[in-house]
């Protein structure tokens, strides 16, 4: 028996395709998407539209992940619309906007948090995009053992997650964790899209092993652009373009410096992110002043 898992698509389409080609080369008998299929790239439609279609036709088991949350909140449309409250929700403005569809926002709100699968010898496979402490408390390569302890489904043979974009697998009290990383963005500087294999074999039980699946980043990258993303979706926008273009997450060390101080107005949402990537490893993936100017206003 063969189980493929896909998660963090986040819009991107080419990242998308590939991998999706690589899985039907692979013909696993389930296919698993774990969360964040739309928000923080350009390309939500055709992303969306690819998993609902294959969900639809060929049984894929689709999660919902915390960016689906944050698109669903503008269904009630209550939000603010300037300053800094505004900024840090744009992003996931811009994605509701795009799709341009409340149905399909709805039944992304709509989506299971858990999926659990019992194999032919009973051993229990379950997955949440994140852990059991919410769909953003993740576990990384640096979680501790007793902080992955309290994350995970206790009792489960395995237990698959994403939401980091960082691929990671350890065993612990008798679980194999499986983090399976990130289609759209992943944070290992690997840029290409990873993906988990998962098989059963009878006396051997369930084995797991990390994919990665090489795509056209140049279109890609183009798809930033030419769909508006960088142009309309607020100043995070040009934090999504560094992460991809790094292949690395910069935004949980951006919020631990600096997200505090965005939050009691003492700087601004946009003067944080350059700042931060001014003064990183980030620098080299940076937008011009000018076209970063124009993206903020």
């Amino acid at each position: 028996m063969k189980l493929a898992v896909l998660s963090d698509i986040h819009g991107n389409w080419p990242a998308l395709a590939a991998t999706m080609a690589d899985i039907d080369a692979w013909r696993p008998d389930l296919v698993l998407v774990d969360g964040d299929i739309v928000n923080s790239g350009p390309s939500n439609v055709a992303c969306w539209a690819a998993i609902r279609d294959r969900a639809a036709t060929e049984g894929w088991v689709v999660l919902r992940g915390n960016h689906e949350e944050y698109v669903a909140e503008w269904l009630s449309d209550t939000g603010p619309r300037a300053g800094p409250a505004y900024d840090r929700i744009r992003l996931s403005e811009w994605t509701f906007r795009q799709l341009n569809d409340k149905a399909a926002v709805a039944a992304m709100a709509a989506l299971p948090e858990r999926w659990d699968f019992a194999a032919p010898d009973g051993a229990r496979l379950s997955a949440l995009h994140a852990s059991r402490l919410g769909n953003r408390a993740g576990i990384y390569p640096f979680t501790t053992d007793d902080e992955a302890r309290a994350k995970m489904i206790p009792g489960a043979a395995v237990f698959i997650t994403a939401h980091t974009h960082i691929p990671h697998q350890r065993t612990l009290d008798g679980t194999q964790i499986v983090n399976v990383g990130s289609v759209g963005l992943p944070g290992d500087g690997d840029g290409r899209a990873s993906y988990a294999r998962l098989t059963w074999r009878r006396g051997r039980g369930w084995t797991a092993q990390i994919a990665r699946v090489a795509y056209d980043r140049a279109t890609a990258e183009r798809d930033f652009f030419t769909s508006g993303f960088i142009d309309e979706a607020g100043p995070e926008a040009e934090m999504a373009l560094v992460e991809f273009r790094a292949a690395r997450d910069a935004r949980t060390r951006w919020r631990a410096i600096y997200g505090e101080q965005v939050l009691r107005g003492e700087l601004s949402l946009a003067a944080s992110i350059r700042r931060f990537l001014r003064e990183t490893e980030f620098r080299p993936f940076m937008l011009p002043e000018n076209e970063a100017r124009s993206a903020v206003c």
